[in-house]
Parts: C-alpha cells; structure tokens; sequence
C-alpha cells in the first residue's frame, strides 16, 4: 500500500487542482498568521523542505502530513482542499470530492465533507480491495472516528484493540493513537466514517 495522497482524474477533483488549491491555502495561511517556513516546520513536525515543495504544489504530501501542517495552522484538512463549510448550507458537486488516498490495488479514500478547524468534523468514504490497508499514527488527543460498513468486512485497529466490523454494522473509536484500516476477506470492503477532532478550549467550555 502507499500512503501518498494520489488524486483519482476518474473520482472527483484531480491530482493538480487538489495541489493547486493546497498551495493557495497553504500561502494565505502563513501570510494571514505571519508563521514563516521554519516556525510552520516546527510546530507541525514536517521537514521545511516539504512544506516548501507542498506551497510551490509540487509535493505530492501524505493525508498524515496534511493533518500535521493544517493542525499547525489552526486548520483542518477539508479546508486545505476546499470542501469545508461555509455558514451557510452548500452543496459539494461529485466533481469537487477530493481522493485523498489510493490503493495499490485501486483502494481509495474519498474526503466526501468537512468542517473548518481547528474544531472539525470530517466525512470519509473510503474502499479497500483485499489485501489492501492503510495505517496511521495517533491524531490529536480525543479524536474519535465513526465507522459504518456498507459492504465486506472491516479489521480495525486501534492501539492493542482489534475490532472486525461486518456488512451493516458500525464501530466507534478513539483515534488519539496508531490505528489502521484493513480488508483481509475477499470481496471490495466499503465504509463511511467520520472524524471529529475537538481541541481543548472546545471541551473545557461545553454549550449548556
């Protein structure tokens, strides 16, 4: 498997419009909160040289890094690829819907929505062809993610937890740690989650 973020041209916004609008966001980020290249390495742990190539929008980065530089700038990673809401109810046309990830095997991880940061609440489609997984390390402390199965089965795990989720039904999980994704059965695995990440000010002041 790879892990790299590669835009399928044949479901939904293609690989330079993707980078294109990463780029932008990225610039306008760093000119809005005056964070220079070296202070934005520090403080998400990617390597200037990489968030150099990902400004000029020619790295082709990780959904992992993505998070990593989006949280360093108070953002969230729908709104590096311009499906994020706006205060207003909106529509995102099919063509719009980035794939943030794909399989060796034609596996892919579709961000169908998502909320601004550094709050957010993202909503994934992904699907594993078997022998397909994708791994991650933690999120931000109290991340969970909602998982619900609409085809094959799928082997989640999370830390030393091992979960198989099958055909209709739905898991949750804590996500603050390494957790990974897998099809080991025989048939095409399709799944829906979504993602909320919540930072601290957010859980220390709950609407009444």
């Amino acid at each position: 498997m790879t892990n790299k973020v590669n835009i399928s041209t044949e479901a939904g916004a293609d690989v330079q419009t993707v980078s294109a609008a990463v780029s932008r966001t990225l610039k306008q980020a760093r000119k809005q909160q005056s964070i220079t290249l070296d202070e934005l390495s520090r403080r998400s742990g990617v390597s200037k040289g990489m968030v150099v190539e990902i400004e000029k929008g020619s790295a082709n980065p990780s959904i992992a890094t993505l998070c990593k530089i989006a949280a360093a700038l108070g953002l969230s990673v729908a709104d590096f690829v311009n499906v994020a809401d706006t205060p207003a109810a909106h529509l995102i046309d099919s063509q719009d819907i980035p794939t943030l990830w794909t399989g060796e095997l034609g596996g892919s991880a579709r961000l169908l929505a998502g909320t601004s940061g550094p709050n957010m609440l993202e909503l994934w489609r992904w699907e594993l062809f078997p022998g397909e997984s994708f791994s991650s390390a933690g999120h931000p402390h109290g991340t969970t993610e909602l998982f619900h199965v609409e085809k094959g089965t799928l082997h989640l795990k999370v830390g030393d937890a091992e979960l198989i989720v099958g055909p209709g039904c739905s898991a949750v999980a804590r996500t603050d740690v390494a957790h990974g994704y897998a099809n080991l059965g025989r048939s095409k695995l399709v799944f829906t989650m979504s993602v909320t990440e919540l930072h601290q000010n957010a859980r220390e002041n709950p609407s009444p």
